[in-house]
């Protein structure tokens, strides 16, 4: 039996006053940032780059305190800063079902959103975790619309996070003939495929 673990502090200096929110906007939203209004991609370019930097020192610090072994790899994908700790025992860093990764990369959001003053929408992966998820969620939402597809009838999946039920409404949106939709209160939201009226 191994000994309990010691919960890791955490600088409360992290943690601004930022909206909460709902749903899959966690995905969804655009970055109150350039929108294009200044005629270039540069500035976001820039600041998606300084949120990685941002978010890779705030994580090596975090791996430092909790004496855990593992390289930041850093890169920008699409609209949105992605970093992923790699390499070394990251089980716990993932915890039971991601729990852990989805708090570490809420307290990195926010480190990075105190650094810039933008909040962020970054993706943190550790150990290929989601990369994993993403794979397999969207071999169950392909299957699960060809089922809806042929059927005709809703299928509700089970609960899912805002990254989770982003995955499966991109994965629907590629199916003819249905449509998707989240239902439900968090922690118990979840995806309904429905077929196309």
């Amino acid at each position: 039996m191994s000994a309990p673990q010691q919960p890791a502090t955490v600088d409360p200096e992290v943690a601004p006053d930022l909206p909460a929110t709902d749903d899959d906007s966690d995905d969804a939203l655009v970055d109150d940032v350039s929108n294009g209004e200044d005629g270039e991609d540069g500035g976001t370019d820039d600041l998606l780059v300084r949120e990685g930097d941002v978010a890779g020192d705030y994580l090596e610090r975090l791996l430092d305190i909790l004496d855990v072994d593992g390289d930041i790899d850093l890169d920008v994908e699409g609209d949105r800063a992605s970093v992923a700790i790699v390499g070394g025992q990251l089980d716990d860093l993932i915890g039971s079902e991601g729990q852990v990764l989805e708090a570490l990369q809420e307290l990195t959001r926010l480190a990075v959103a105190q650094s810039t003053g933008v909040r962020s929408r970054l993706m943190l992966d550790i150990g290929g975790f989601r990369a994993k998820r993403r794979a397999d969620l969207s071999s169950l939402a392909g299957d699960a619309a060809r089922r809806v597809a042929q059927s005709r009838q809703p299928e509700r999946l089970t609960p899912m996070n805002p990254f989770e039920r982003k995955v499966v409404h991109d994965v629907i949106a590629t199916v003819s003939g249905v449509r998707s939709e989240s239902e439900g209160e968090e922690p118990n939201r979840r995806v309904v495929i429905l077929p196309e009226a």
